[in-house]
């Protein structure tokens, strides 16, 4: 470790960044993405149409659905579409935990018309990125939220130790010299940094708020035990919800008609206002519903009323606001998740983490840039670790476009019969971005950034021309009928195609003949390197 305390934070947020950087870059786009999770799974659902039923067909629907086929679950939950994050009818069935670990989860799409599973065709849709930012597919829970947590915190750590490497950071703020190799990755990194700085912080405490009963799992288990359902006590009673305090009575209990509810719904919240209806232990004496009230605020929490679930009792009225650190722990959430936010802070949040991307891709590149010039002096040529680097580099930044892109495409070419179709969209994709992590293993490191941003421009470019061709609903026809979630995906993707075009072509202008002592380098940073 360098001298000096300012050195020392150089050193730390150099590592600290490089360690984590590819997985926390994949965190970010999967995560940013999700900021528009639900168009991304309309989209998907081409067969889907857009849902319009009232709260009470809906209701209905969900119930016949749920007492068909999971009577004996111990939790129902319906989500319902009245705000953008449902746009699909959803009802999810939990069984009773099995050595304390959490029951088996069933979800389900409806048509509301007949309480029926929707028609359409099988997909992981936007909700299955939206997890991979936190779940990493593959991987057990107990595993991703280890590796998450240890890489939010090692980027917290980056960020702290950023600041402080950067004495002048806000006047750095004001200074990008283009064309100066080492130079301008290193202003493109300080300008974003200083600008998304807030946002940083934020999502990146708030992402480890989110992972505190994982991380610190002892403090929970000490006070209320191990396992799935003394943790639901601890939620239930975090949240001030006594009456869900309740164990089965064992007595077989006819469960309400969930419609009789929707009267009182409408007169405390208004019309349209309830987000999600959950039934525990229905079918009991003893059921419980609890109805949730849409979000409005930051403040994760909402308003929720519960109901003994055999008679329609109002038990008790929750409100959103709680104790102050209750408050705060469910601010940092919301913030988070941003399931609050309208078109234009969705928008901002997403271009806040699109920032978030470049600065983690600004980073890897400048570790490489800024080494390069002792590497490609040594006689034996780039050590393995740097070649290493420079490969993880172009099939992460530039690769897991062209992957998302093959998830997209898959999507819409795979056959609608197909087993298992859900799994193979995520097969694909991965499949995708793992051969584009070896490409650069069998070209020139030059040539694999030009190829591979040129391969995800294609894709992107790609997408809405299938979508005409395999769909009803091509970028006309939805222009026509003012269907925006489909219009504006295919003309989010053209954009992208745009970008990922013109960085391929900047590339391409500047890029010179590979030799002995440019094999590698980033095209348009050849010249400034070897200066």
């Amino acid at each position: 470790m360098k001298n000096g305390f300012r050195q020392s934070m150089a050193w730390l947020h150099t590592w600290t960044g490089l360690v984590v950087g590819w997985v926390l870059f994949f965190v970010f786009v999967t995560g940013n993405l999700g900021r528009f999770d639900g168009e991304i799974d309309q989209w998907m659902k081409p067969e889907a149409p857009v849902q319009t039923a009232s709260v009470a067909q809906q209701l209905s629907a969900a119930q016949a659905r749920l007492q068909a086929r999971a009577q004996d679950a111990e939790r129902w939950t319906v989500y319902l579409t009245t705000n953008r994050d449902t746009p699909h009818l959803r009802i999810r069935s939990e069984e009773p935990p099995v050595n304390g670990k959490r029951g088996k989860r069933t979800e389900e799409y409806l048509d509301p018309a007949t309480a029926a599973p929707l028609e359409a065709r099988a997909t992981g849709g936007g909700q299955l990125l939206y997890k991979m930012h936190y779940a990493l597919h593959y991987m057990p829970r107990s595993v991703s939220d280890w590796l998450i947590g240890i890489c939010s915190m090692f980027m917290l750590v980056a960020i702290v130790s950023g600041v402080i490497t950067h004495k002048k950071i806000f006047a750095d703020f004001f200074t990008f010299r283009p064309g100066k190799g080492q130079r301008s990755w290193l202003d493109l990194h300080a300008v974003l940094a200083v600008l998304t700085l807030p946002f940083f912080l934020m999502i990146t405490y708030s992402g480890l708020i989110f992972l505190v009963f994982t991380l610190f799992s002892s403090i929970l288990g000490s006070n209320y035990g191990f396992g799935e359902k003394h943790r639901q006590e601890f939620n239930n009673e975090l949240a001030g919800r006594e009456d869900l305090l309740v164990e089965p009575f064992g007595t077989a209990v006819p469960l309400i008609d969930l419609n009789n509810l929707v009267a009182v719904l409408d007169e405390r919240w208004g019309q349209n206002q309830v987000s999600t209806v959950e039934v525990i232990y229905p079918g009991d004496a003893n059921a419980r519903v609890r109805v949730s009230r849409n979000m409005e605020s930051p403040l994760r929490s909402t308003d929720e009323l519960i109901f003994n679930g055999t008679t329609g009792e109002l038990l008790s009225e929750q409100p959103a606001s709680g104790v102050a650190p209750r408050n705060i722990y469910e601010t940092l959430l919301g913030l988070h998740e941003s399931l609050f936010a309208g078109w234009t802070l969705r928008w901002l949040y997403f271009l806040s983490g699109l920032a978030g991307a470049i600065i983690i891709a600004s980073g890897l590149i400048l570790w490489v840039v800024k080494r390069r010039p002792k590497q490609i002096k040594q006689k034996s040529g780039p050590d393995l670790g740097f070649r290493l680097v420079e490969g993880l580099n172009v099939g992460t930044i530039a690769g897991l476009h062209i992957a998302i892109a093959a998830y997209f495409l898959a999507n819409r070419l795979l056959p609608l019969n197909l087993p298992s179709r859900v799994d193979w969209e995520a097969n694909i994709m991965f499949s995708v971005w793992l051969l584009a992590l070896l490409y650069p293993l069998i070209r020139p490191i030059a040539r694999a950034w030009i190829e591979q941003w040129t391969l995800a421009a294609a894709a992107f470019l790609l997408l809405p021309l299938v979508n005409a061709l395999t769909t009803e609903r091509g970028l006309n026809q939805s222009l026509a009928a003012g269907d925006w979630a489909f219009a504006g995906f295919d003309l989010t993707c053209i954009a992208a195609a745009g970008i990922f075009a013109a960085i391929a072509i900047h590339l391409q202008r500047r890029a010179k003949p590979a030799t002995a002592t440019t094999h590698g380098v980033i095209p348009g940073i050849a010249r400034e390197a070897n200066a």
